[in-house]
């Protein structure tokens, strides 16, 4: 007899909500005149947003914790419910640079009717009639609920269901830019295709992973592997699954797509990617690794030892060389990945350990990229966005708030002191150190050396060297835009300061349950 799965509709109804939106936002665009579709998108989201981060503090702060619901399809506990909250606060700040109109002549940076073709009379009449897209409010909304059930899934099959609904909204935000479509278009393509193989090795490992353990919980299968950890099944499993997390993290040698990916899309949408899926694929690579694949650690803390030393180097060498702002910061992020993959090395532990010193810098590394990236939209020509670094020149004596204000988001991706991400580095460096993984953590400090010296030429370049003839002015933002990148600037610092009220929530949200 067939009996229902019990859900707790009481822990997981932020989800819900969130992806409710967005059917509401589809409901919207099919209905509701053109001219009242923007006003009603961005009012619905950012309700949705506000309500749903509401509804995961009160799980987070009630009883809700170390609930298993949907017969161990959902996991609520602290990590997650942490990174579904911060999941939440960087998409709610993404929401504002969506909209900002004020940059562009009273439209977004969304294209204006991306089935014509790029050059065509059909393209130009759309942006003559100030045409937009106001569908990628839903698609973003999509994307956010599949970001916070991955960082809750609890089995196999809820994690790629919400791999999927997380990535395919954003291979379509790629390719929406109004400005060098082209470039936008091609890195959509990239971005899907490379997407679509990883999705493809991540469903084949989870296959063998279900045929050795005859279960789709990870803490069954975690079980499963402290009983027989020499399966061939499990171990080529471990390594397909892994892939897939892996492309989703920016890895080497699964990293090609982030340049591209990161210079071609929306600036917008860049802001909010780098962030918030960086997020959700480590919350769920870190549930996978160490409640499924804990008792197989001497396995694969070897390999991710591996990963991480070629990502840190790599990422930290090519940005060195980059002539444009955002596929600097593109290869910044992949070096970013590689330290938070040295925090993965370490060992979960109910104090501080590697899952709360992973978050930590999540949290860090969130603010500072979306601050930054809202910062190089506002740094304009002619024709745009400026890119070209060489532009840049002499952006601090024109416009010094501006460039202090990157250049305080800059210094926290470079792990200095008195900035959110000198802590985020001491944590993950002190959790693999703690685990006896010193030689990735020497190489990481080698990489963060390196880093500093591409963070600092930017800045000197600002403030330090005389402006060409074409050298690019900063626009007058909106105010919700003005205000994200305030508020990650003061976030960025007093996470530098005072890092202790966070640190203590991350200890009080213990481990990941079973």
């Amino acid at each position: 007899m067939f009996e229902s799965p019990g859900i707790s509709y009481a822990t997981i109804w932020p989800v819900l909500l969130v992806l409710g939106v967005a059917c509401a936002g589809v409901v919207v665009e099919a209905f509701a005149p053109r001219a009242a579709r923007f006003n009603a998108q961005v009012s619905l989201a950012l309700a949705g947003l506000v309500a749903a981060l509401a509804g995961t503090v009160a799980v987070g702060a009630g009883s809700g914790l170390g609930v298993s619901t949907g017969e161990g399809a959902l996991v609520i506990d602290g990590p997650g419910v942490f990174s579904q909250g911060l999941v939440l606060l960087v998409s709610l700040g993404s929401v504002a640079l969506f909209a900002e109109r004020r940059l562009d002549n009273g439209v977004s940076v969304f294209a204006g009717q991306a089935a014509a073709l790029p050059g065509t009379s059909a393209e130009r009449t759309a942006s003559q009639r100030g045409l937009e897209h106001t569908e990628v409010y839903p698609l973003m909304m999509f994307a956010v609920g599949g970001m916070m059930l991955f960082c809750v899934s609890g089995d196999l099959l809820m994690l790629f269901v919400a791999l999927e609904v997380l990535s395919l909204p954003l291979y379509l935000l790629t390719g929406l830019a109004r400005r060098r479509r082209l470039l936008s278009q091609e890195a959509a393509l990239k971005y899907f295709l490379l997407g679509a193989f990883s999705s493809g090795i991540f469903l084949y490992g989870l296959a063998l992973v279900y045929g050795f353990a005859g279960s789709m919980s990870l803490a069954e299968i975690g079980e499963a592997a402290a009983a027989d950890g020499s399966s061939p099944l499990l171990l080529l499993g471990i390594g397909l699954m892994a892939v897939g997390m892996l492309f989703k993290t920016g890895a080497v040698p699964f990293h090609s797509w982030t340049p591209d990916v990161y210079q071609g899309a929306p600036t917008p949408v860049t802001a909010w990617m780098s962030a918030a899926t960086k997020i959700a694929a480590f919350a769920a690579m870190l549930r996978l690794f160490y409640v499924a694949f804990g008792a197989e650690g001497d396995i694969w803390r070897p390999a991710i030892g591996v990963v991480a030393v070629l990502t840190m180097l790599l990422g930290a060498s090519f940005a060195i060389v980059q002539s444009d702002v955002k596929r600097m910061l593109g290869y910044s992020a992949v070096a970013h990945t590689g330290f938070l993959l040295t925090g993965l090395l370490g060992v979960q532990t109910d104090a501080f350990g590697s899952t709360q010193a992973v978050l930590f810098y999540l949290t860090a590394y969130g603010f500072a990229t979306l601050g930054a990236f809202a910062i190089v939209s506002l740094v304009r020509g002619p024709n745009g966005e400026v890119g070209s670094l060489d532009r840049w020149a002499g952006l601090g004596r024109t416009n010094p708030w501006v460039a202090a204000t990157f250049a305080v988001f800059l210094l926290s991706m470079a792990g200095l002191p008195l900035t959110a991400g000198f802590i985020g580095k001491w944590g993950v460096f002190a959790a693999a150190l703690g685990a006896g993984q010193w030689p990735v953590v020497a190489v990481a400090i080698g990489s963060s050396i390196i880093a500093i010296f591409f963070y600092v030429r930017v800045i000197m370049l600002m403030f330090f060297t005389d402006a060409r003839e074409d050298a690019a002015t900063v626009s007058t933002p909106s105010y919700a835009t003005s205000v994200v990148i305030a508020l990650s600037a003061v976030a960025t610092v007093l996470l530098g300061v005072i890092p202790g009220p966070v640190l203590s929530l991350l200890v009080d949200a213990g481990g990941f349950i079973g």
